[in-house]
């Protein structure tokens, strides 16, 4: 696809001189003898000068490496697939850097992605997606030397990792500042896509805060730099030098490049990378509602001048935004002072925050303004079955659960369960749904993954879940076969 671009901008380019040189030429061949004898006057051109894209890639290019990772994984397709634009069908999904695969799928992998380093005792940043449940991470530098790397720690939500290397004095990127980014800008990427080291493409920003499915804690910026298989975790340059995002996901039909590119800001990265040093976790900060966009008819409906801000749909209950009296149908204007355009633009930005500070919120209701303070929660972090021992046997009814937070508890009055986070395959079919929580198997309780698999052992082809979906207790029959 690369020599097809270079082939038809080389022929666009001669197009342009071909026609340029034909007007001088037409005048000299038509002109009547006085105009061939008249002065040629030079025809003056302005020409635009690229950016000096090779400074950038000869003064940062050592700094980005190649990973190699070998382990296995078990994949799960998700099962709820967020609302597309029209005219897009199921292949246009975002999609990581990689074939998608069938659930319950175990396999053995050797993978490849990129990186950079930022610390020049071995501190590396590169995509979670990259090292996940790898067993060996390989790190190969430029100049061809080799190290076994430590994976320090995973972020998933944000699709950040950060490795170890034992080595000094290695080269850095220089850090820039996403939010100076503009729509238009030149950017570059440095990565391996297909596993070609230290390959460069370029392109503009595209757009700002782009919000993804599932990824609601991750304002993207949209580009159009070439990014294939390989490339995940390089990256993405402005035209001083400077490193502002990760280079994480793509829009595809067919799994490589179609000229939409999404990276994660480097100062969101950057603030994960200090946490997973210095506690090997992430926390995030939690207010507790549900939101979603203001269009001009709902402007209309409350008063607002234009279409803006965030609309409260659902306070949890006992949440912080509950204890600070925000009410469902309010609509949030403006957090700390800094305005909230569209709801996508809120989670990041909350998440963010550090659990027990204070949020200040100026929200629109009843026709006028009020000021709100939330003390911001924690935000729990599930770790989905999958990474439990024993869930094999949970391949037969296609769920990936967890226990019951104590707030959870707390909040929904049930004692005992196990959250659905993602269905698949029987319990997909059965009508299981992320969010109902399992209470029971054939009428025996359940409040771990242990036990559930224990009682699938002893069970037949069909099984009957006991289910709590919102308020209400329904037996759901599955065939498992």
């Amino acid at each position: 696809m690369q020599t097809t671009r270079l082939r038809r901008s080389a022929t666009a380019l001669a197009v342009i001189l071909a026609v340029g040189g034909s007007y001088t030429l037409g005048r000299s061949a038509i002109g009547d003898a006085h105009a061939a004898s008249a002065t040629v006057l030079p025809v003056a051109t302005s020409v635009a000068a690229l950016p000096d894209f090779r400074a950038i890639a000869e003064r940062l290019g050592p700094a980005v490496v190649n990973i190699a990772v070998e382990g296995t994984v078990r994949t799960a397709a998700r099962s709820q697939i967020p609302q597309l634009p029209p005219g897009l069908e199921l292949p246009d999904f975002f999609k990581r850097f990689g074939p998608m695969q069938p659930h319950g799928a175990e396999r053995s992998v050797r993978g490849q992605g990129s990186g950079f380093i930022v610390s020049s005792d071995g501190v590396i940043l590169t995509n979670a997606h990259v090292v996940d449940n790898a067993t060996s991470v390989t790190v190969r530098l430029t100049d061809r030397r080799e190290f076994t790397a430590r994976v320090v720690g995973i972020d998933k939500p944000s699709d950040v990792a950060v490795l170890k290397i034992d080595a000094e004095d290695l080269p850095t990127v220089p850090i820039g500042n996403p939010d100076s980014a503009r729509v238009g800008d030149w950017v570059l990427a440095i990565g391996s896509p297909f596993g070609f080291e230290n390959s460069v493409t370029a392109g503009i920003v595209s757009a700002k805060s782009r919000s993804l499915p599932d990824e609601g804690y991750v304002p993207f910026i949209q580009t159009d730099v070439a990014i294939n298989p390989g490339n995940s975790g390089g990256p993405l340059i402005n035209m001083a030098g400077e490193v502002i995002g990760i280079n994480s996901q793509i829009y595809s039909r067919s799994g490589g490049y179609q000229g939409l590119s999404f990276a994660i800001p480097i100062d969101v990265a950057d603030g994960i990378k200090d946490q997973l040093l210095a506690d090997g976790s992430v926390t995030r900060g939690r207010m507790g509602v549900g939101i979603q966009d203001v269009n001009q008819a709902l402007a209309e409906s409350f008063g607002l001048d234009s279409a803006r801000g965030a609309l409260v749909t659902q306070v949890e209950k006992d949440s912080p935004a509950e204890r600070a009296g925000l009410r469902s149908g309010d609509v949030i204007l403006e957090l700390d002072g800094t305005a909230v355009a569209r709801s996508a633009e809120l989670p990041p930005r909350v998440a963010a925050m550090t659990p027990g500070s204070e949020a200040r919120l100026k929200v629109w209701r009843d026709g006028k303004t009020v000021d709100l303070a939330v003390e911001v929660g924690r935000l729990e972090s599930p770790s989905l079955a999958g990474a439990s021992p024993g869930d094999a046997d949970q391949a037969r009814l296609g769920l990936a659960l967890r226990p019951l937070t104590d707030d959870e508890r707390r909040r929904s009055g049930i004692e005992e369960g196990l959250l659905v986070l993602e269905a698949d395959g029987p319990a997909s079919r059965a009508g299981i749904r992320p969010g109902d929580v399992v209470l029971a198997l054939n009428g025996r309780a359940v409040d771990d993954v242990a036990e559930l698999k224990r009682l699938l052992d002893g069970a037949g082809k069909h099984v009957a879940l006991l289910v709590q979906r919102n308020d209400a207790r329904i037996f759901v029959p599955v065939e498992i076969g």
